[in-house]
């Protein structure tokens, strides 16, 4: 049944929107990551795990957006941007807890930006020049942050 309503906006998308429809979208998914992110840095005592679940919750977006409209540069475009809006700067841990989401949030935000510089590898060079500054910001934004040593364990590179 999902994949049958995933189906049918995809068709709804391919015959009866248009290039505007795709820019409304996009739009619409980064205002919504603006908004979560804003939400979480005013956020007293935000964690690890808060972030993480928007994260995710923000990815499923994306994702949703790219089995819609098959439109792989506006997903690297989208995925580029919510990485780089990201919070990554939340309290340490008050109390010890069974799971280190610290952790949990450094391994997936590396692991999913890696799949997004396999994206974006496999984008055309014109596409490539248009996404490589944000790219750029972000590997920088890992590697001047906590989340160093995770991305040289998962052999994320310091720079394109």
């Amino acid at each position: 049944m999902a994949k049958d309503k995933v189906l049918t906006e995809h068709l709804h998308f391919l015959l009866l929107e248009d290039e505007s429809n795709l820019r409304d979208r996009i739009a619409h998914i980064k205002a919504e990551v603006l908004q979560t992110m804003q939400q979480l840095a005013e956020t007293k005592n935000l964690n690890a795990k808060d972030v993480l679940t928007a994260l995710r919750r923000l990815a499923k977006l994306v994702n949703h957006n790219l089995r819609v409209t098959k439109a792989n540069f506006e997903d690297v475009e989208l995925r580029i941007f919510l990485f780089n809006n990201t919070v990554t700067q939340f309290k340490g841990r008050i109390f010890s807890s069974s799971k280190d989401h610290e952790q949990v949030f450094a391994t997936y935000f590396i692991k999913s930006t890696l799949v997004t510089l396999r994206k974006f590898d496999k984008l055309h060079e014109d596409l490539q020049f248009d996404l490589k500054e944000g790219l750029d910001n972000l590997l920088e934004k890992i590697y001047k942050g906590k989340m160093a040593s995770v991305a040289k364990d998962l052999g994320l590179p310091e720079q394109l």
